[in-house]
């Protein structure tokens, strides 16, 4: 799906000057006198095929770091947002004039381009104009233009800045962790309520409770059946999904019939990254929640309304 162009032109500065706080190193096998405009080149195409490995070896040591301590979603988030697609793309590049590169990124609903201009070097740094772009908008009309600011470390060329803004992918850590526990609560929230629906559909199908939350997976081949109901994704069935681990648990011995209880809890899969509250779904279907500090919740916790 395309991400809309007025969401898209409002945040791009922003998306752009984030993504590059994360500067990637290069790979060991790179020419250290390989032009800046071609390690740009190798940014944006690692950015289309969201390559977080390949991302980061662009970038300085110290936001290198700071952008491998990130989690997979964020790192993901990031990368969509570089190239201004919601998806992976299938990147390609052509030189088009001296040390300038012409890239599109292209997935089945839309394509971007970037076009790369000649670089300024004074001594250690390097300032490369760019723009990126639609590729249907023939006239350039929503074009956005900037100026990336690169640095020789260790003899490479790494992302310094954008304009004036000098990167400083540490100093951001923490906002990006705050947007994506928001986010991984909620989700985990919604995924309790999935797999208590889930529960209570294999129970009035099978006569009995699910043994364990993989019972309820997606059969690998054939109808679903009791050891493999297609009742829940691959993800939750194996317990972890945006962050979270997920635990099912029977209550007492009786696992048969209406009386049968169960109960389910979520906490975050790296405490103050992922996540930092515990749920916990008692045996009434009462959903609990609260900062435990990365271990499992209980009734004691506050009622979530």
């Amino acid at each position: 799906m395309q991400v809309s162009r007025k969401i898209c032109w409002y945040f791009v500065g922003l998306l752009l000057a984030s993504s590059f706080l994360y500067k990637p190193a290069f790979p060991q096998t790179a020419n250290v006198n390989e032009e800046p405009t071609a390690i740009l080149r190798n940014a944006m195409m690692a950015a289309c095929s969201q390559n977080a490995e390949d991302f980061g070896q662009v970038l300085t040591t110290r936001n290198a770091a700071a952008f491998a301590r990130m989690t997979p979603a964020a790192k993901a988030t990031f990368l969509k947002r570089f190239v201004l697609l919601d998806q992976p793309g299938e990147p390609h590049s052509q030189s088009s004039s001296n040390e300038t590169y012409v890239i599109g990124c292209a997935n089945e609903t839309v394509t971007t381009q970037i076009q790369i201009g000649k670089p300024e070097i004074r001594d250690n740094l390097a300032y490369i104009p760019f723009d990126i772009k639609e590729a249907s908008d023939t006239t350039g009309e929503n074009s956005r233009h900037a100026t990336i600011g690169m640095v020789r470390e260790n003899g490479q060329w790494k992302l310094l800045s954008l304009g004036l803004l000098l990167l400083d992918l540490p100093s951001l850590e923490e906002e990006w962790d705050k947007a994506e526990i928001a986010v991984n609560e909620k989700s985990a929230i919604t995924c309790m309520k999935e797999i208590a629906d889930a529960v209570e559909t294999y129970r009035k199908r099978y006569t009995r409770l699910p043994d364990t939350l993989a019972v309820m997976g997606p059969p690998p081949q054939g109808p679903p059946k009791a050891d493999k109901a297609g009742l829940l994704g691959e993800d939750l069935s194996n317990g972890r999904k945006n962050g979270y681990i997920f635990r099912y648990v029977i209550v007492g011995a009786n696992t048969s019939g209406a009386p049968a209880k169960y109960e389910l809890a979520a906490i975050p899969a790296g405490y103050g990254r992922s996540g930092t509250r515990s749920f916990f779904r008692d045996s009434i279907g009462v959903l609990h929640a609260a900062d435990r500090q990365g271990a499992v919740g209980s009734t004691t916790d506050p009622k979530l309304e």
